[in-house]
């Protein structure tokens, strides 16, 4: 799989496909990272969490949820992509893994 260095981390070549795939199943990773930890044990990476999500709803420019980034992604030709909107996309869905995987390990009890 082809790669590319941004900001010192791997980025891999996701396709469009792969990240609305990845968008919609947030909410279900979410709850799965989430357990029955109680809310105020993760809500500091949630925001954080919220705010990737709002960075990739700017970049598409539709709502704030994942689902309507994934319909407005699955829009776009594929043909139709500037790189650098496809790039951020990208390092916002890496940064969307790390920040389940960071509210898995919290409400775990991993921090």
């Amino acid at each position: 799989m082809a790669s590319d260095k941004c900001h010192d981390v791997t980025m891999s070549s996701s396709s469009p496909s792969d990240l609305a795939i990845t968008l919609r199943s947030v909410p279900r990773r979410l709850r799965e990272a989430r357990g029955d930890a109680p809310p105020h044990m993760t809500a500091a990476i949630t925001a954080e969490l919220d705010e990737q999500i709002g960075i990739a709803a700017g970049l598409m420019h539709c709502a704030a949820d994942p689902a309507s980034i994934a319909d407005a992604i699955d829009k776009v030709p594929a043909d139709g992509w500037d790189e650098n909107t496809l790039d951020s996309l990208r390092t916002a869905a890496l940064d969307i893994g790390r920040l389940l995987r960071a509210i898995a390990a919290v409400a775990d009890g991993d921090d």
